[in-house]
């Protein structure tokens, strides 16, 4: 007689056969694990991390950014490509993860809240990302910039897209600078270190940041970014003393860092953007500042000999002193740095005029600008390998690369987000918001203005921390000043 089981003895069975069956893979894995040690292979031990974080993207995503956002001060770039690409660990995986993620569930859920994609912000992005795709296809290496526009997506998805619904909550702000400035202290106290054992030479400056930045200007960029940002924590008497006390560490440490990374771009964008401050803080009128830059231009303009004159017969060179490295930034006649970023930009100027519309290509200037520049242009420290950079600018690249629609476009972006970032500190509702869109618009102005001298949106240091910014700034329009409940 055969015995039946009930719906009780049914459900033990299984969960007994389930208990079997977690002590067999254990077992097996074990097994596994230990004869790949053996044979001296250890990737094994990562695959528990890993179905972790393969968990976390499906359940979690949010704190899979924030895992990024860790991460990225201590990435490091472990992979050179022949097309001179590099992939930076573990970042960019990570990142990659994130944009599968979304385009999974944008075509399976299509629940992303629609008001983003309408913001004015969202859709000069997405216009950039428009005609960036368009000029792929026009590319002089088709390879190179559609990998250049996959890279640009897994940092504009993930930190600047889905960073809208994670800075809804203005406490992921606040975590998320922090779980970011935490490890770059890290990176600090290493480059300080190994700095001081050099005796804070200038020339070592460019590199002891190394492997975590490629060089000062990078890191510059990103000590000039959040200094505006501790400075307002600091002084604020909205944050708790504990966080007042720490945000004043902090700021102190990017101070010294900034100092002895010898980043004269950062220095100068530090010194406007004071000056932007100012002119904030006490509220001068938008004509009064057009006819102070009308007249800046027009005294240019009218003693522009002589002030090529004075910037010819400057002598002075990059020195560890900091009176003579800030007279060395209007050097152009002996300065190798000064002008092999002019040769960049002349040579940038001459691929536009060859292709004015659709330029060669996104990520294409490097290896293409060779043919361009001048033998009399040429310094110690230029190259024809497209191994030293990029074309020094945020601006005048995308000129040479995506044509002057690309330069026009990104000049909007940045308009739009220097308005709509006063705009939610004119508007805003508590002084927190009113604080952290004030700081957030300083910073993502010290990289703008630095932008104008470097580039560095192509790497992970500069546009996670960079595009999150933005997404914040947006965040607060819609859903703090506005009070927008997401909808699909």
């Amino acid at each position: 007689m055969i015995r039946t089981l009930s719906g009780s003895g049914l459900t033990t069975f299984l969960e007994r056969c389930r208990v079997v069956w977690v002590y067999l893979i254990s077992l097996a894995y074990i097994l596994l694990n230990a004869y790949l040690i053996y044979k001296n292979y250890y990737y094994s031990l990562a695959i528990p991390l890993l179905l972790v974080l393969i968990y976390f993207y499906f359940t979690r995503l949010d704190w899979v950014l924030f895992l990024i956002a860790f991460c990225t001060p201590i990435a490091v770039n472990m992979v050179q490509y022949e097309l001179g690409a590099g992939l930076s660990i573990p970042t960019e995986p990570l990142l990659f993860g994130v944009l599968l993620i979304f385009i999974l569930k944008l075509f399976y859920k299509n629940d992303f809240d629609r008001k983003i994609w309408t913001h004015p912000v969202s859709i000069v992005v997405l216009v950039c990302l428009i005609w960036m795709f368009i000029t792929s296809f026009t590319s002089q290496i088709p390879l190179v910039s559609f990998k250049y526009l996959l890279a640009r997506l897994w940092f504009v998805i993930p930190f600047y897209f889905l960073g809208i619904l994670l800075f809804r909550k203005t406490q992921n702000i606040r975590l998320f600078i922090w779980l970011y400035a935490i490890p770059l202290m890290g990176v600090i106290i290493y480059t300080i270190s190994v700095h001081s054992t050099y005796g804070f030479d200038e020339e070592a400056g460019h590199w002891v940041m190394s492997p975590f930045y490629n060089d000062h200007t990078a890191y510059g960029a990103i000590l000039a970014l959040f200094l505006p940002v501790f400075a307002g924590f600091s002084f604020s008497r909205i944050f708790s003393r504990t966080t007042r006390f720490f945000s004043i560490i902090i700021m102190l440490i990017l101070i010294i860092a900034l100092f002895f990374s010898f980043c004269r771009a950062a220095w100068i964008s530090l010194a406007v953007t004071f000056l932007i401050y100012l002119v904030i803080l006490f509220r001068i009128k938008f004509k009064w500042i057009i006819v102070i830059l009308g007249s800046l231009v027009i005294f240019f303009f009218m003693f522009q000999q002589q002030i090529w004159d004075v910037a010819e017969r400057n002598k002075q060179g990059t020195s560890g002193n900091f009176i003579e490295h800030v007279q060395s930034i209007s050097n152009i006649s002996t300065d190798d740095s000064n002008l092999e970023r002019i040769n960049r930009w002349q040579s940038a100027l001459r691929m536009f005029d060859e292709r004015p519309f659709f330029g060669f290509g996104p990520g294409t200037y490097q290896f293409e600008y060779a043919p361009y520049q001048l033998s009399k242009e040429k310094t110690l420290i230029s190259t024809n390998a497209g191994d030293r950079g990029n074309a020094h600018s945020e601006f005048i690249g995308p000129l040479a690369e995506q044509g002057i629609l690309g330069m026009l476009l990104m000049i909007t972006f940045v308009i739009m987000i220097i308005v709509y970032g006063l705009k939610v500190h004119r508007q805003a509702k508590t002084p927190e918001i009113r604080l952290l869109s004030l700081t957030l618009l300083l910073g993502l102005i010290t990289y703008f203005l630095h932008g104008t001298l470097n580039n560095f949106l192509d790497t992970d240091k500069a546009s996670i921390p960079v595009w999150a910014f933005i997404a914040m700034l947006v965040a607060m329009d819609m859903y703090q000043n506005r009070g927008l409940p997401p909808q699909k």
